[in-house]
């Protein structure tokens, strides 16, 4: 999940919420051809995808749904988490998750959009805590 220096913020992560992980993995591994990498103490699965060049594609993660209402969840790069949630809330948006850390990669949060959307936000810093 890296943000590059850059004027308009991109999908840097995207997150899969399952029922069961074993069998989601195996669908998207046939489907997509993705790759797992497990992270046991968060019980999480980092997800390596490709491009159709052979280029590595976004990463996302797996894990095991914890709301019956979450979804699939894509997360913008931001430079500044605190200065991108002022920006949500300036331009009607509202943040639904407020700034969480995962520890020694970033900082993130959840916010909807005037229309509805759910996104997240997610600022890279390896000393979060």
């Amino acid at each position: 999940m890296k943000v590059r220096d850059c004027l308009m913020s991109a999908i840097v992560h995207f997150d899969v919420p399952t029922e069961d992980v074993e069998r989601a993995k195996k669908f998207y591994a046939g489907r997509l051809g993705w790759k797992f990498d497990p992270v046991p103490e968060m019980q999480y699965n980092l997800i390596n995808t490709t491009n159709l060049d052979g280029t590595p594609g976004i990463g996302g993660g797996m894990g095991k749904r914890m709301d019956p209402s979450q979804r699939m969840m894509n997360y913008f790069g931001v430079a500044s988490l605190d200065a991108s949630m002022k920006q949500v809330k300036s331009l009607g948006g509202k943040v639904i998750t407020e700034k969480m850390a995962v520890p020694g990669m970033g900082f993130l949060a959840n916010c909807m959009d005037t229309e509805g959307n759910i996104f997240g936000l997610w600022e890279e810093n390896t000393l979060a805590k």
